[in-house]
């Protein structure tokens, strides 16, 4: 389950398909959902929460897309509890791209180091 909020209207809900592989069916059990909340207020915050894994990327870049070019976007992660590979390479992109990553929990951020280490 995914669901998005617009300035705290909901604005999508989709049933994803997870378990592409053992590891994902593990941790990623189906009905699981990702939430995410957009504010603005000169920047554009997007609070995301619950759990972010291949799937919910598209629609991720999709809600960048459709903000307006030069506003400064920051993703909240303080409530994100669960993220797959897929989801750290997209965060460590979106570092890369100035999205700031506000209250990214310490796993999320090692994992993200971890990559750009290359190890």
């Amino acid at each position: 389950m995914f669901s998005v909020n617009y300035d705290g209207l909901p604005i999508a809900s989709v049933d994803s398909v997870r378990a592409k592989s053992w590891a994902a069916e593990k941790y990623f059990k189906v009905g699981q959902m990702l939430k995410i909340r957009r504010a603005a207020n000169g920047e554009v915050v997007f609070t995301v929460s619950g759990c972010m894994d291949a799937e919910n990327i598209g629609e991720m870049k999709s809600l960048f897309q459709s903000e307006e070019k030069g506003r400064r976007l920051v993703l909240d992660l303080r409530d994100l509890t669960l993220v797959d590979q897929a989801a750290v390479s997209f965060l460590k992109r979106c570092e890369a791209d100035s999205i700031q990553l506000k209250n990214c929990p310490a796993y999320i951020r090692e994992w993200i180091a971890r990559e750009r280490r290359g190890s």
